[in-house]
């Protein structure tokens, strides 16, 4: 009973969720993400419905084959063969099978698996630009808890500093140093951080927890992400101009690939459409056969009759087009609208990126010059702060003074790190454009 007790533990152990038992990377939570994201799913419907339709136009070229069966009984009076009416029951068998094969139809068929193949790399170019619009969900999602991370380990930082600060008061006061009532400052000041360290890590937690969400994972419990190395902004290097950084995307871009390739299918259309201008040629072939019975008449056995009575034909079928109210030249002057309005969507998805990257870069400046500015204001904080607290402590300063320099230290490392993160953000949407995985290293 007890190894099967052990045995049942190690396995619901083994059992567990994966994220449970390690940190999650960047890269791994997006991949988790694509692969579970409801959106994408749906994308991948799409796709996998534009390879059904291109085997459907792939098999428009193959003969068909059917067959049919029926029996039917007369009652009552009928005309006979002398013209007189007279009152007799019939029934009728008949059995016949047919096939018929498309020879020529204007290259409709050619034209048209032509456009499923275009239509599904367009599918496909689709669901790319979906794995990248959760990409950087994910990415975005993801850093934000790595700054409530570092926040929260400031606020705690903060925390241990005012303990220091109540402790040393706590003597100057035994000693007759310090005053009653700066040590209820100082105490209140450590109830202060603590709220504000509490804070600090519900925020850090909400934010995992909208991470998980994200990737549709079933909890946040046990989820946590790794921290990139602390000298990731410093080796970022320069970013390309956004010319450069547009040539390389034009060619990658799944939203210009998917306008590609729809604007390609439309010349395909517009074939189509004038396909209907020429000749269908078809070739059509069958076997027949049928049953007879008139009542009160003598009448040939089931099988005799079927067999005597067993035809066969083949046969071509020519269509010509002469006139059907202009409606093919309609069909071809639409296809041709709507090639003309891809174009313009294609041109207009090509501006809206270059837009894209012209503001993504010089966002990345802006981000950059902050992050070097938060980092300069950081250390003068610091080192201001760093000397009221010894002007504190020796009593040239008192707790005002003393908490505004300490408010305004911990303002500037909060804004560094947001400025820290945004640059971070805003460098690897960057080179996100040019193909590069999103990814910390």
């Amino acid at each position: 009973n007890m190894k099967l007790k052990y045995l049942l533990i190690w396995t619901s152990m083994a059992c567990l969720p994966l994220y449970a038992q390690q940190e999650w990377t960047l890269k791994q939570c997006i991949d988790y993400a694509i692969e579970h994201n409801l959106t994408i799913k749906q994308q991948e419907a799409n796709a996998e419905q534009s390879k059904v339709e291109l085997s459907t136009a792939k098999n428009s070229r193959l003969p068909n084959l059917s067959g049919s069966a029926s029996h039917s009984f007369n009652f009552g009076r009928s005309l006979q063969a002398d013209n007189t009416y007279k009152s007799i029951n019939t029934q009728n068998t008949g059995f016949n099978l047919s096939t018929s094969v498309p020879l020529f139809t204007g290259l409709q068929i050619t034209n048209n698996i032509a456009l499923s193949k275009l239509n599904l790399q367009a599918a496909l170019a689709d669901l790319n630009a979906a794995k990248e619009n959760i990409s950087v969900q994910v990415a975005s999602a993801y850093l934000q808890v790595l700054f409530n991370e570092e926040l929260a380990q400031v606020a705690h930082e903060q925390v241990n500093l005012s303990k220091e600060m109540l402790a040393q008061k706590e003597a100057f006061f035994q000693n007759g140093k310090a005053s009653e009532a700066e040590l209820y400052e100082a105490k209140s000041r450590v109830a202060q951080d603590e709220l504000s360290a509490v804070q600090a890590d519900n925020n850090y937690q909400l934010s995992l927890l909208d991470l998980s969400q994200l990737l549709e994972l079933a909890s946040p419990d046990g989820f946590a992400i790794a921290s990139p190395q602390a000298d990731i902004v410093e080796n970022l290097g320069t970013p390309l101009p956004p010319a450069d950084i547009y040539s390389e995307a034009l060619l990658i871009k799944p939203t210009i690939k998917a306008a590609q390739y729809r604007l390609a299918g439309a010349k395909k259309s517009i074939r189509i459409a004038q396909s209907a201008y020429y000749p269908q040629l078809s070739f059509g072939a069958g076997l027949s056969t049928n049953y007879y019975n008139v009542s009160g008449r003598e009448n040939g056995n089931f099988g005799s009759q079927l067999r005597d009575n067993f035809s066969q034909y083949i046969g071509l079928t020519l269509s010509v087009p002469i006139f059907n109210r202009f409606a093919t030249r309609n069909r071809v002057r639409s296809a041709r609208i709507q090639q003309a309005t891809l174009g313009w969507q294609l041109e207009d998805s090509k501006k809206s990126l270059y837009k894209e990257i012209q503001q993504a870069y010089y966002n990345t400046l802006s981000a950059q010059t902050q992050y070097t500015s938060s980092q300069t204001a950081t250390e003068a904080a610091q080192a201001s702060f760093e000397l009221m607290k010894e002007k504190y402590l020796n009593g040239k300063a008192n707790a005002t003074e003393y908490n505004e320099s300490r408010t305004a230290w911990m303002k500037a490392v909060s804004d560094q790190l947001q400025a820290k993160y945004n640059y971070l953000f805003r460098f690897k949407i960057l080179d996100f454009y040019r193909g590069i995985p999103l990814e910390l290293k």
